[in-house]
């Protein structure tokens, strides 16, 4: 099995590092981080905290020299999503890629691109600490299966989650993936847009703006069942729950603000809102959080 990671930042650094444990998989790795593709070349992939082990994959910073594969991975930005399948569409000719991306609409995107595409949503956390290494902050289950729009074949979603398993990245196959899929996007409009405008860690935020979070999960929650989405569980449980496991832990989007990067507000809170919009579901309270973010993002451009 040939599989290539697209994106190799941290998430994807995660996917490609387990599946570079099995000796039948064949990892190929696309992100144009140069320096980080470097560094796994020459030092191979290093993943701490959570795990600890060095792998040698095969990293490229130009898609052209990456063979045809089975699978792809994709774990970029989902604002990078379109870019991203432009460069990578030709490896995946007669493949199957599979998102894990946050938010909604990549799979839309992606489809244009492949013959097969597989629903992804993934809970490990972590974070580049210097090129060629990850820092595995948490564990977590990844939950796959056909994007009923363009699908793969069970058979593929199945067989990727067992690869994935087999190389230490808990994954479950199932026939529709969009309960867990928008579980977390649910969890995630009521954690990451709250957290990139307060500044505020995930627990802490949590905690002080509890009844705002779950206007956010509420507005998500009736959006996802209008859809006849069955959730895997409760978001309002998730983020209870969160609290004390995730009390200072600055949510990826919190993290892009910090850093005067581009968020992906459009996908999460941006994306639920104009799909509740579409199905006559205003949501003001998501509309207006990625309204602030976008705004925040603007001030960056301007001159003191």
């Amino acid at each position: 099995m040939k599989v290539c990671i697209i994106g190799c930042g941290a998430i994807g650094s995660l996917f490609a590092a387990h599946l570079g444990r099995l000796d039948d998989v064949e990892v190929w790795a696309y992100d144009p981080y140069k320096a980080h593709v470097d560094a796994i070349n020459e030092n191979g992939l290093r993943l701490t905290g959570e795990s600890d082990f060095v792998v040698r994959i095969n990293a490229r910073s130009n898609a052209a020299e990456i063979p045809p594969c089975d699978f792809g991975i994709i774990a970029s930005k989902t604002l990078h999503t379109r870019a991203a399948m432009e460069a990578t569409a030709h490896i995946f000719e007669d493949g199957a890629v599979c998102s894990v991306q946050n938010g909604v609409g990549s799979e839309e995107i992606i489809a244009e691109y492949v013959p097969r595409v597989i629903m992804g949503t993934t809970f490990p956390a972590g974070h580049i600490t210097e090129p060629g290494v990850c820092n595995h902050d948490t564990r977590g289950l990844t939950t796959i299966g056909p994007f009923d729009a363009k699908p793969s074949s069970q058979e593929e979603s199945d067989r990727l989650a067992a690869a994935l398993t087999r190389g230490g990245m808990e994954t479950n196959s199932v026939a529709d993936p969009r309960g867990p899929m928008w579980t977390k996007v649910i969890f995630n409009c009521a954690s990451n847009g709250i957290a990139a405008l307060t500044r505020l860690p995930h627990g802490i935020a949590a905690e002080t703006l509890r009844e705002l979070m779950s206007s956010v999960a509420q507005e998500g929650i009736a959006v996802a069942e209008a859809q006849g989405v069955v959730l895997e569980k409760n978001p309002e449980d998730m983020i209870n729950e969160s609290i004390p496991v995730a009390y200072r832990h600055k949510p990826s989007m919190l993290q892009d603000v910090e850093a005067q990067r581009s968020t992906e507000i459009n996908s999460i809170n941006g994306g639920v809102a104009s799909i509740g919009e579409r199905l006559g579901l205003p949501c003001p309270v998501n509309r207006t959080i990625a309204e602030l973010v976008r705004g925040l993002e603007h001030s960056w451009t301007l001159e003191d």
